[in-house]
């Protein structure tokens, strides 16, 4: 787990006692609402589900009437419609939805996906003749084509119509299509705009109905899965569709999802958006990851129970396999990382590696995110060609950090927080050293872990799972609740899951919880019986045996001791200090004497191995926050003379054969008196 700087987010009382007093839900529900900036109890009616007002009128998005038009014209005269997806879940339920709509409207269409690994993203010309192969006269597009320009024009001369619907940010030049309907144009007029790919797939069929029916709410449970899986905020119509989806999907006459949940044991769960979310969208990625997207389609429109469970399977299988090749891939960069601890001082990670697979360095950039706690981009490296998928944190605009350095890029696109790019192999460095030069251009990076509020442990109970499920349905834009269990001491440290994950005995007063951390093993855990700790948890229901249980899983976890302020202020100084930047350091905060190297030292030297942070270093040699910089410092002074060394596990432990050396030949040292004496003169 990555340091963060946790924060606990404000709340209005009055405001929550008004909610609560107006609606009837729970105070410590309008609390949390009240954390999400709901003010008024009509904002919270639509928070709660109570209000169905914001429905929005399809045709409000751009383009939409001349997409409708050209589509009901493709249909009279039965031309073939070609529906031109993606391979990821937001695609695929896209595809899925405007393919079934129109195949139940009697049209003649055909549904076309790009190969992952042969075609990569969106329209190409190659794609592009092979449905002109098919007889097609109409290519509509969801979830791609907004920056399909070339090929809009190619299309035009091949005498077939483009209609693109998009949800993602248009060039400087739209596609010359019959219509371009996508929320983020310039020109759109809708307050709210974060639709997935799906989601503008689903406003189209509206409004080739000329509203929401029956046949609209068959396909709701689509739009619900593909909005999770893109990690659209749950708020306004979204939040009001994926509600609803999350009903449909509880009880689903859809026979490819029934097959799904089957195979993947969700049969007997409660269904949520977060088992949506971490049960069914890993596997409908799986399938365009490990192979074919197509796979995914025909199970998404199956109507034939067995052909369902065969495919369902197949693409279960894939989802193990693919987090087994994930796992090997994310040892092999953290290995890269830990061979070059420069980088752990860049701003941003870029870490890339021969032959890794294509379709899961996403995820893995997700990992080391969450490891390193700074964006991060993971490159594959196969041929002479390099693509890259970059995960970035709050705070840190990913799309416009890769457009500052585009000249080392052969294409790019994304959102804020995720992004994927092409380049050529020898441009990696180059690359490396561009997005971290703006970074380093940029306000400080600092990970937040955010706490909705402090909760006494007492509180921690099934009373308190009610209040949550009105909170429901939970993602982007509308997270789980994080609460803070603050002041408490480690009473046990359990190993569970043939220990691959950690139990937690938690206590404060007469009051003990049990915390899992999964993915963690009793090894990596930094602390101790009897430490005194502040933990970020999230609280979930567990069924067992017909009873109702409550489950917390820790976020994240750290020292009750340390001031997060000043410990955050060292920790971004040492790392510009590591980085060679030219910052204001002062000798009193940085320069450790002796007798504290020494004590560094003989502290390592006595436990054999050193494998966890410097912070919580400090907290064993008895040191507060302030010391943070002395200490790092010290340990890098005893690395670069060779009196500690790196174990091949990234420990840190005493070389086989030990020299006396002289502390002031360290190179950090002459650099922090350096650094010193010109800020002494320049203040």
């Amino acid at each position: 787990m990555s340091r963060k700087k946790w924060v606990v987010k404000p709340y209005d009382k009055e405001d929550a006692t008004a909610i609560a007093e107006a609606l009837g839900v729970s105070p410590y529900a309008a609390l949390i609402a009240s954390t999400r900036g709901i003010k008024t109890p009509d904002e919270a009616r639509e928070f709660f589900g109570m209000s169905e007002e914001n429905i929005v009128d399809p045709y409000f998005f751009p383009d939409m009437e001349k997409a409708v038009s050209r589509i009901r014209t493709a249909l009279d005269e039965f031309e073939r419609i070609a529906v031109y997806g993606d391979y990821d879940a937001d695609g695929v339920t896209a595809t899925s939805l405007l393919y079934s709509y129109l195949e139940m409207q009697g049209a003649d269409v055909v549904y076309y996906v790009p190969d992952r690994h042969t075609e990569g993203y969106g329209l190409s010309f190659e794609a592009v003749d092979k449905i002109s192969r098919m007889g097609a006269k109409l290519i509509i597009t969801v979830d791609n084509g907004i920056s399909a320009v070339d090929e809009a024009k190619y299309i035009r001369n091949l005498e077939m119509d483009l209609i693109v619907t998009d949800h993602h940010l248009p060039g400087d030049v739209l596609p010359e299509a019959i219509a371009v309907v996508d929320p983020h144009r310039e020109d759109c007029t809708l307050t709210f705009k974060d639709y997935a790919g799906v989601g503008v797939a689903y406003k189209l069929i509206c409004a080739l109905e000329g509203g929401e029916n029956e046949i609209t709410d068959s396909y709701v449970d689509l739009v619900t899965i593909g909005t999770i899986a893109d990690i659209m905020p749950l708020k306004s119509e979204n939040r009001r569709i994926v509600r609803r989806g999350v009903e449909m999907l509880a009880d689903s006459d859809r026979i490819g999802i029934q097959a799904l949940m089957e195979v993947a044991g969700l049969t007997e769960r409660a269904v949520t958006s977060t088992s949506i979310a971490f049960g069914i969208v890993p596997r409908i990625n799986a399938a365009g990851r490990m192979g074919s997207a197509l796979r995914a389609i025909k199970l998404l429109i199956c109507d034939d129970y067995e052909e369902a469970i065969s495919i369902a399977q197949e693409i279960h299988d894939d989802n193990s396999s693919r987090q087994q090749i994930e796992l090997d891939i994310f040892l092999e960069a953290v290995a890269k990382i830990e061979e070059n601890p420069q980088w752990i001082y860049d701003p941003v990670l870029v870490v890339s590696g021969e032959e890794w697979h294509d379709g899961v360095i996403g995820i893995v950039a997700s990992r080391l995110v969450e490891k390193y706690g700074k964006p991060t981009i993971v490159v594959t490296v196969i041929g002479d060609e390099a693509k890259g998928s970059g995960r970035s944190i709050e705070g840190f605009n990913l799309y416009e950090a890769l457009k500052n350095c585009e000249s080392t890029l052969t294409h790019f696109g994304g959102h804020k927080l995720a992004a994927g790019v092409g380049l050529l192999p020898e441009n990696i460095d180059e690359f490396r050293s561009a997005i971290n030069e703006y970074a380093e251009s940029q306000p400080a990076l600092v990970p937040i872990q955010n706490i909705d509020f402090k909760i006494n442990p007492a509180c921690v109970n099934t009373d308190l799972l009610g209040v949550l499920s009105t909170l429901e349905p939970f993602g982007a834009g509308n997270t789980q609740p994080v609460f803070g269990l603050y002041n408490m001491v480690v009473s046990d440290i359990q190993p569970i899951g043939g220990g691959k994950h950690i139990r937690v005995v938690l206590t404060r007063g007469d009051t003990s919880l049990q915390v899992v951390k999964f993915k963690m093993t009793p090894a990596e855990f930094p602390f101790y019986k009897n430490d005194i700790v502040d933990a970020a948890v999230i609280i979930e229901p567990n069924e067992y045996l017909g009873q109702l249980r409550i489950s917390i899983l820790l976020k994240n976890i750290k020292l009750h001791d340390m001031d997060d302020d000043i410990l955050i202020k060292r920790m971004n100084d040492f790392t510009s200090l590591m980085r060679g930047g030219n910052i204001n350091i002062r000798a009193d905060e940085f320069l450790p004497d002796r007798n504290l190297t020494a004590s560094v030292y003989k502290f390592i030297r006595s436990s054999g191995r050193w494998n966890y942070d410097i912070e919580t270093l400090c907290h064993r040699l008895g040191l507060s926050a302030e010391y943070y910089g002395k200490v790092a410092s010290a340990v890098e002074a005893l690395t670069q003379l060779g009196t500690l060394v790196y174990d091949e596990n990234g420990g840190l432990t005493l070389p086989e054969v030990s020299q006396k050396v002289n502390l002031d030949d360290a190179p950090i040292f002459t650099r922090i008196k350096m650094l010193d004496e010109i800020s002494r003169r320049i203040n």
